[in-house]
């Protein structure tokens, strides 16, 4: 039995850490799929399992535990960052600079009432502990591993701030959710008449492009190229299908047309009456993509990486005897197909045109699903290798003792954000299926969480029964309910704002998911999961260096 009490007490072996590590994920993830009153605190109930397990001395090898942690850490945030890069920037367009200005104020309202707090209390609850309830009543749990790098640079040697942030985190989720209720009562909200104006707006706003067919009346345009076409009206369209003389062809630019011709045209909605007066009348009992149509329509996916990077206008489309790409699908959006659109391994490229050609285009593409379930580790290694430099280096700020970091956090999420917006433009594979960027984010934020547990164990218990844990939970209400109420009211009240879209962006500038699962239960629509993505990666961004920023300006109170 010398072997069973060795696995169970050599902090140094690789079994006994393996194997706490393991159950210390194992239980962590059952209990966090219970459900009080509809809400589960999902993976990070991985965090109290770690605390009940460092409390009963299960510890390991504290360099492991440190690497652990951080590189948990990494892997969560850049894997974050591949996500959503390729919507960053796009989310602050249209209404998504509303929810974005509203979830700066709502940082910038977090981080106000966090310093109020600190200098009414600062007597009981330190600068460092503050910043942990901070994180904790926002539920965010990479800010709060960017804030210990920065304090283990300034040398801080008080109570981990990941007790206090245990402290808060509890009622944080449930005061997020619970603010989403209020509000709603607050300004007596139909929830079935908040989906049908999101319905009318969706029809009103959507771009997503159309089909409709035009007739040729105009004489001017006898002889005439497509291309001269969309040329004289200014707009872009695409004809997928041309009808002359009794004939379906699949045009290119170069093709001519006629008076009495029918054209299938795909556009976005609001360039269809500039495209159907110019060129004659909407012919509306007549259908081009019929069964006995010679064209036909193919999805393809694409899996070559020789074609990750290049625009549509590069795959010269004339060459392909009258294939017409009329939409491209990518991460849920439909986009519609300029010449300037650069194509990214994993789209779905939309095509119209002969079999024959289509088969072709598709030899071009790759069409190979399997070929995208292996990931390229290239890019993704040479991301967080520079994400960390970048991180790393020293930004020299007048009046602080050491010079500020972006970390291992803020410094791999930047880096991949840039990734994945820009990398398929300098032809580097970004592309990740969506179950294999899941399970690199959970597993790293578990193997994080496990850790900030194990480490912060014995304290936790401390706090709760004899130091402050209860101080830290009330001072996290008022961090969590004070900006939410307000940017809430705000977003009714100035901006006219839909309820499920002001919950999706609660829950997204607290980053906090089991709001999000809450709001999915109040619609079968996507506006709350719209709301959601779109301020998350800014509310993320903000709140990992937002603990740093509390540093800069109030260093000389850390203690």
């Amino acid at each position: 039995m010398e072997w069973l009490t060795a696995l169970w007490t050599d902090q140094n072996s690789v079994g006994h850490i393996l194997l706490v590590y393991a159950l210390v994920i194992t239980v962590g993830t059952i209990l966090g799929r219970i459900k009080v009153f509809g809400i589960s605190l999902g993976v990070t109930f991985v965090l109290f399992a770690g605390l009940a397990a460092g409390y009963l001395g299960l510890t390991v090898n504290q360099t492991v535990l440190h690497f652990l942690r951080d590189f948990g850490l990494i892997l969560f945030v850049f894997f974050i960052g591949i996500q959503v890069g390729p919507s960053f920037f796009s989310s602050f367009k249209s209404g998504g600079i509303q929810l974005n200005l509203l979830t700066l104020l709502a940082v910038g309202l977090s981080l106000v009432v966090t310093i109020a707090l600190f200098f009414m209390f600062s007597d009981s609850v330190s600068l460092a502990q503050m910043l942990g309830v901070y994180f904790g009543a926002v539920t965010n749990t990479p800010g709060l591993g960017a804030t210990q790098e920065a304090l283990s640079m300034l040398d801080y040697k008080g109570e981990d701030i990941a007790v206090a942030y245990a402290c808060a985190y509890p009622l944080g989720v449930v005061a997020i959710i619970g603010t989403a209720i209020v509000i709603r009562l607050v300004f007596r909200i139909d929830l079935k008449e908040e989906d049908r104006m999101w319905e009318e707006a969706e029809k009103e706003n959507s771009d997503v492009p159309i089909f409709f067919h035009v007739g040729i009346v105009n004489q001017g345009l006898e002889g005439k190229r497509i291309e001269q076409i969309r040329h004289f009206i200014g707009r872009p369209f695409i004809c997928s299908r041309l009808l002359h003389d009794g004939e379906i062809i699949s045009p290119h630019a170069e093709d001519v047309v006629h008076v009495g011709d029918v054209m299938r045209i795909v556009a976005a909605e609001e360039n269809k009456d500039a495209i159907v007066t110019f060129c004659g009348k909407e012919e509306t009992d007549i259908d081009l993509a019929t069964e006995s149509s010679p064209i036909t329509a193919k999805n393809i996916r694409v899996t070559r990486e020789e074609v990750n990077g290049i625009t549509v206008h590069d795959l010269h489309l004339s060459r392909y005897d009258g294939v017409n790409i009329t939409r491209i699908f990518r991460a849920g959006m439909t986009l519609f197909p300029y010449t300037n659109l650069t194509l990214q391994l994993g789209d779905v490229v939309y095509c119209v045109g002969p079999e024959r050609s289509i088969r072709r285009l598709a030899d071009k593409l790759g069409n190979q699903e399997k070929k995208l379930d292996h990931p390229n580790l290239i890019s993704i290694f040479l991301g967080i290798a520079v994400g960390i430099l970048f991180g790393s280096l020293p930004i020299a700020i007048p009046g602080m003792p050491v010079p500020l970091k972006l970390g291992l956090a803020g410094g791999p999420l930047i880096v991949a954000i840039l990734l994945g917006y820009w990398g398929p433009r300098l032809h580097l594979v970004t592309y990740t299926t969506a179950s294999a960027n899941l399970m690199l984010r959970e597993l790293g934020i578990a193997l994080f969480l496990a850790s900030v547990g194990l480490a912060a164990g014995a304290p936790f218990v401390r706090a709760i029964t004899e130091g402050n844990g209860v101080l830290y939970a009330v001072l996290g209400l008022f961090i969590t309910i004070i900006p939410l109420i307000i940017v809430g009211c705000v977003a009714r009240v100035v901006y006219k704002l839909n309820y499920h879209l002001i919950v999706g962006m609660i829950a997204g500038a607290t980053t906090d998911p089991p709001t999000l699962a809450y709001a999915n239960t109040l619609s079968e629509k996507s506006c709350s999961a719209i709301a959601y993505s779109t301020v998350y990666p800014l509310a993320m961004f903000l709140r990992i260096l937002s603990g740093q920023f509390v540093l800069l300006i109030l260093w000389q109170f850390v203690s």
